[in-house]
């Protein structure tokens, strides 16, 4: 999707430590027409899936769910990364590790929001080794529910998660991938995405 590359191309800055800063417009100031754009393509690509539920994980993919969620008609659902007083009932729970924050958290799913009828779709802002997106599946999976596809904003291609979710058979759209960063600012997008 060349809308999402353009925007990284303009906005977005490489940091050391293959960090993509987006800031500006995705993970914590939102465009909310760019954001509309997200939610269309993930429609336009999965909208025959029989998508019962959006799921992401919080806090960054909490927009783009929501936003998406009003092309499909259909209820978010996020997984917590903290455990609060108010989650009570049955859980499910996976680990999943942050590249960002170099750290594992539990992520937690009340029950009662994920049934083995559910036709689920999985999206987030980013994607790096897929590690949270393994967590989601796996809280999706213990729930019995299909998993109809996963949408990720901004996959960094070279650290291996979206290509090891495809060769997992999951359908997959990014709509941008980035084979390559430079120190130097220099972004290299993967062709035909």
């Amino acid at each position: 999707m060349k809308f999402m590359e353009e925007r990284i191309l303009r906005d977005g800055q490489v940091r050391p430590g293959n960090i993509l800063k987006v800031d500006s417009f995705l993970n914590h100031q939102l465009d909310v027409e760019l954001l509309n754009q997200v939610g269309q393509a993930f429609y336009d690509r999965f909208g025959d899936r029989g998508i019962t539920r959006i799921m992401t994980v919080e806090a960054s993919g909490i927009a783009i769910a929501c936003i998406t969620a009003q092309y499909f008609k259909v209820p978010v659902v996020f997984a917590k990364k903290a455990k609060s007083k108010n989650l009570d009932g049955d859980l499910y729970t996976s680990v999943a590790h942050s590249f960002t924050y170099d750290r594992d958290f539990t992520v937690t799913l009340a029950k009662k929001f994920l049934h083995d009828d559910d036709c689920v779709l999985l999206v987030d802002d980013f994607m790096a080794n897929g590690k949270a997106m393994n967590a989601l599946l796996d809280i999706c999976h213990q729930a019995g529910a299909r998993i109809g596809g996963i949408g990720i904003t901004i996959e960094k291609g070279f650290q291996g998660g979206g290509d090891a979710l495809r060769d997992q058979g999951y359908d997959v759209l990014s709509l941008a991938v980035v084979d390559e960063m430079t120190d130097e600012g220099g972004i290299t997008f993967r062709p035909g995405t």
